[in-house]
């Protein structure tokens, strides 16, 4: 079975690029296997979310005007 160091290394580079088959089901087993991982993994997901919301607030937000002189 894969380590957690492994598995954490996999939910990195996962959120990058899209994982090959064989690594993408060794990490679903361990995370289903392994509560700490699963936890990572999900907190991973709510903090790229939380970041890609963030950054399209921003920019929706319109420029602030210069203050008065």
């Amino acid at each position: 079975m894969m380590s957690c160091k492994e598995a954490v290394r996999l939910m990195s580079e996962g959120m990058d690029r899209e994982l090959p088959g064989g690594e993408r089901f060794a990490l679903r087993l361990h995370t289903l296997l392994c509560v700490g991982c699963h936890n990572y993994r999900q907190q991973l997901i709510f903090l790229r979310q939380a970041c890609q919301q963030q950054v399209a607030a921003d920019d929706a937000t319109p420029p602030l005007a210069p203050p008065p002189a």
